[in-house]
């Protein structure tokens, strides 16, 4: 394909732009496309069918033409799964873009059943089923976050059982199509909206039952994704208990119908305040149990303090007791030794002293002046003489008077 030149002084007309556009798409020639039926126009005697066939994994949309024959032949209506040989074609007049059917099939259920098969093993492959990465419910939840089709028995369900349950439930509700080629862009984008909401603790994702066809959306990889990497947890609550879309293995918790859900999601009011009545009982009775234990010792505590003191007060008696007798013997020994002590003293004064010496027939001789004559020419004048038994005088004679 041949590049336009251009510049901002020589620009290209409009037509030709359109032109090359045209010429570019009619070279792609006829490509295989799969897509959902959105919308389907008939206009009476005219032999062309137009449809409008929309990816149910983005939001494009593309208007295609067929022969009126071919489509009746594949018996197509809005809603199915087509596979589709087409040409792409611009038209250079309006500048949009079409398809032009050659061969229409319907995709069928058995064929859409192998696909959500292939899913399922390769998204179990990446454990996005793994149940480490299932997160639990909020036992209160503040905010309950709910994806459900505009006025459908489901949102109903959802909101009665859980209200019934615990009427300070508070919902927030996301309205969508949860069938046909727009359901799942819309589910998507309400579950971002809901998981970046502060005050959702948990979101529910809740539809009635239906076919294969019209419950394909929730088995959608686009979706599971989206649910698989949701912060917040996500409740699948599809269909009736016999549906099994790939949402309830993705999903953190997977109720059979949106009746489940509504359940499951909040506790029973009555049920915790029985259950606090309970444990209110228990609480008392135990608490009586103790004080019941608590008066018994009490009762007894002065009996049991008696006792205490009796044994402590017979303990030190005796300790007493036991400690006077002790000091009692060390005095008594104490007093022994010291006796002996002084008599052994008393012996050794005794013979020591000069009565002592008076009785073994010594005398003590005292001059006039009071001292002891103690030589010979120290006794002059009137002497006293001492024996044993008393003194008497005597007067010195000098010698050889």
């Amino acid at each position: 394909m041949s590049k336009l030149e251009s510049s901002p002084e020589h620009p290209l007309p409009l037509r030709r732009v359109s032109a090359a556009i045209a010429g570019w798409v009619h070279r792609l020639g006829e490509v295989w496309v799969e897509g959902q039926v959105a919308q389907l126009k008939r206009r009476p005697g005219v032999p062309t069918t137009f449809l409008t066939v929309r990816d149910t994994d983005a939001n494009i949309s593309m208007t295609v033409t067929a022969a009126s024959t071919l489509v009746d032949s594949a018996q197509i209506a809005e809603g199915a799964r087509i596979v589709m040989r087409a040409r792409p074609d611009f038209y250079a007049e309006r500048g949009t873009l079409s398809l032009r059917a050659s061969a229409i099939r319907q995709v069928g259920t058995g064929e859409l059943l192998v696909r959500i098969e292939q899913l399922k093993r390769l998204l179990a492959a990446e454990g996005l089923f793994a149940a480490d990465r299932k997160r639990p419910l909020p036992f209160w939840p503040l905010r309950i976050g709910l994806i459900s089709g505009r006025s459908s028995a489901a949102a109903h369900d959802v909101v009665e059982n859980a209200r019934r349950r615990f009427p300070a439930a508070r919902f927030e509700v996301e309205s969508v199509a949860t069938q046909g080629p727009a359901a799942v862009s819309e589910i998507v984008a309400a579950l971002g909206r809901l998981d970046a909401a502060p005050a959702v603790s948990v979101i529910v994702i809740a539809r009635g039952g239906g076919s294969v066809e019209d419950l394909l959306p929730f088995s959608n990889e686009t979706l599971l994704r989206a649910v698989a990497a949701a912060r917040t947890p996500v409740v699948s609550a599809i269909g009736h208990e016999t549906d099994a879309p790939l949402l309830d293995l993705v999903a953190d918790l997977a109720c059979s119908t949106p009746t489940d859900a509504g359940k499951r999601i909040v506790p029973d009011r009555d049920e915790e305040e029985r259950l606090i009545a309970r444990m209110r009982g228990r609480a008392r009775q135990v608490v009586n149990l103790r004080l019941d234990r608590e008066r018994e010792a009490m009762a007894e505590l002065p009996g049991r303090l008696t006792a205490v003191l009796t044994r402590r007060l017979d303990t030190d008696r005796a300790d007493v007791q036991a400690v006077r007798d002790r000091a009692r013997r060390r005095m008594a020994e104490l007093l022994e030794a010291n006796r002996a002590e002084l008599t052994q003293m008393r012996a050794r004064v005794i013979a020591l002293s000069p009565k002592a010496t008076l009785r073994r027939g010594y005398a003590v001789v005292i001059a006039p002046d009071g001292t002891a004559v103690r030589a010979p020419d120290q006794a002059r004048g009137l002497l006293t003489v001492y024996v044993e038994r008393g003194s008497f005088g005597a007067r010195a004679v000098p010698d050889g008077g």
